[in-house]
């Protein structure tokens, strides 16, 4: 995601108190992405009777040194920098000269980031800080703010309008039953009016008449200016609800290119608005996020996994129980076209539920309750490129650069090396029921089990290290830089380090979940949570995890993925979406 780095922002953050003349050394203008904005903005000031040191790109001066911003304490100047967006920090300032690019070698000013992103009152990171990558960390924590802080922002408050609106639907609907009922009394007492019209005369009758023509016109004067009255938003909200229930007796067809309904707001595609003048007008800035479902042409049957493969997450994958995998390629957007794969002799892609998919380089990987492993080439636009047969259904897979691992409903895990006629490497009993997760890299190999254990293997030393027993069974599992991040199935979330072979239990977390964690991703400074309670969640990774965003859903959620900033979810019994940063 690209960040914008406005003058004024820069000259606030850099520049010293007082009014001073900028005296140009090197500036920003040569740099392509921010040059546009700082091209007349530099680094180095000076004061009047001074003369200004430009910044070397050859040295660091000390403290001491020239009158401008180098003249600071260091610890001053890498207070200002932390101000500034982490991007400029680590793609910038290196370009500016060598004294500021060593402000992103200081783990100092990353902490001090860090900290005032977390807020206070919370540990950051959960695990060790040795060797913590605090630049990545506080780059992706800047980049889940902005887009999903205001995500959640533009939620509740669209939600909070379409509840007033429904709210005031009610209102209108009981005034209108209240009407009714009041012209059903009319119509009874027309009746009894007709029958002493000749009793009255025709005189009587013509000024009753008109005594309660005058009481119908003061009514609906009444009526029409509480209509006026009505605040646009609600009026729009009152219209959009009136669509979603016309919607749920049965949508009219969507013209082209019309937008897919919204998760949070339920039903209907409506988009809240006030019209005005023939347009509709949003009621707050157009959200950070960009959220694309995908057509509904793809399966037939609930989604179970989800992969975003490709780079920058230009590809995803889908497993269903319609025992099919299909490729999704994100740059149709709305419009995508799904790529259907079929193994050998079949009209499909298994003969049985699709359960699990990982992949790595060209290599896409599916397991199934059909007790196989299919292979598919990406590179050959998803050609079967040969099928493994297992003991029992597939419950989970892990692609390593030299190894497949599958972890299956017969308690075992198999290690495959996929370019040999007989893949079969190794298979593990580490656990007494089915595997219902794991995770690896070049040395250890960490699983969780049906049977409340969760147990750590040394590839290397080809023995099982530990065997933890809990008190609920792991579903997910997000394995990376020596921490292990799990979700179980009473909605808790887990966090273990692995250092040195010791699988050692850091903490739990009650991050709101009320159901199995179907899906987890960590990364240093982001975390994705997914349950069958019908939410997904997004928070900092710290302890406690802060919550940013709560997404609801009129489904349980199966599964998610998460690339290069790109969430892929698993939602309801045929549905896919991607959020995606807007372009």
């Amino acid at each position: 995601m690209s960040h914008v780095l406005r003058d004024d922002k820069v000259m606030s953050k850099v520049h010293a108190p007082e009014e001073q003349e900028i005296e140009t050394g090197r500036t920003l203008k040569e740099d392509s992405h921010y040059g546009p904005h700082l091209s007349s903005t530099s680094f180095e000031t000076s004061r009047p009777d001074t003369p200004g040191l430009p910044c070397s790109s050859q040295s660091t001066p000390s403290p001491s040194e020239g009158s401008g911003l180098l003249s600071l304490p260091w610890e001053m100047v890498t207070q200002i920098a932390s101000h500034l967006p982490a991007q400029c920090v680590i793609s910038v300032l290196p370009k500016v000269c060598q004294a500021l690019g060593n402000i992103g070698e200081d783990s100092t000013s990353w902490q001090l980031r860090a900290g005032r992103l977390t807020g206070s009152g919370v540990r950051f990171p959960v695990g060790s800080r040795e060797g913590y990558d605090w630049p990545n960390a506080c780059l992706e924590m800047e980049d889940l703010i902005t887009c999903w802080e205001d995500q959640a922002t533009w939620v509740d408050r669209h939600t909070k309008a379409r509840d007033d609106g429904k709210q005031a639907v009610r209102g209108a609907e009981v005034r209108g039953e209240e009407e009714r009922r009041g012209e059903a009394d009319q119509d009874a007492e027309g009746f009894v009016f007709a029958e002493r019209a000749v009793e009255l005369g025709v005189d009587a009758v013509m000024e009753v008449a008109f005594e309660g023509e005058l009481d119908m016109q003061a009514d609906g004067q009444r009526a029409n200016s509480k209509e006026r009255r009505r605040r646009p938003e609600e009026a729009a909200a009152v219209a959009m609800v009136k669509e979603e229930r016309c919607n749920e007796r049965g949508p009219p067809e969507a013209p082209e290119g019309s937008e897919g309904a919204n998760p949070q707001l339920g039903g209907g595609g409506a988009e809240l608005g006030v019209e005005e003048a023939g347009q509709l007008r949003p009621l707050s800035p157009t959200p950070a996020l960009e959220r694309v479902p995908l057509p509904s042409t793809g399966h037939y049957a609930q989604v179970n996994s989800v992969l975003l493969i490709g780079g920058e997450g230009a590809v995803c994958a889908s497993g269903s129980r319609d025992t099919n995998v299909i490729l999704w390629d994100l740059h149709g957007g709305r419009d995508a076209t799904p790529r259907m794969l079929r193994g050998q002799g079949l009209t499909s892609s298994h003969r049985g539920w699709v359960w699990c998919l990982a992949s790595r380089g060209p290599l896409l990987a599916s397991g199934s309750f059909d007790s196989t492993i299919r292979l598919w080439d990406l590179g050959a636009g998803g050609a079967e490129r040969g099928m493994i047969s297992t003991s029992a259904p597939v419950l989970c897979l892990s692609c390593q650069p030299d190894v497949l691992l599958a972890g299956t409903f017969n308690k075992t895990i198999s290690l495959y090396d996929t370019r040999l006629a007989e893949p079969l490497v190794k298979s593990l009993q580490l656990h007494g029921k089915a595997v219902m997760c794991l995770a690896a890299d070049e040395q250890y190999i960490i699983s969780g089990s049906q049977d409340y254990t969760v147990a750590i293997f040394d590839r290397r030393a080809g023995k099982t290290l530990k065997r933890l027993r809990l008190r609920s069974y792991l579903l997910s599992m997000c394995y990376q830089n020596g921490e292990v991040w799990a979700g179980d199935n009473k909605g808790i979330i887990h966090a273990f380090s692995v250092r040195s072979g010791v699988l050692k239990p850091l903490s739990q977390f009650d991050v709101g979940h009320t159901s199995l964690v179907t899906g987890i991703h960590k990364s240093p400074g982001s975390l994705y949570t997914s349950s069958s309670d019908r939410t997904l969640k997004v928070h900092i990774p710290c302890a406690p995890p802060r919550t940013l965003c709560t997404l609801n859903y009129q489904e349980g959620v199966s599964g998610l993925s998460v690339e290069s900033g790109v969430l892929a979810v698993a939602s309801g019994e045929t549905s896919v979406e991607v959020w995606r940063p807007c372009r």
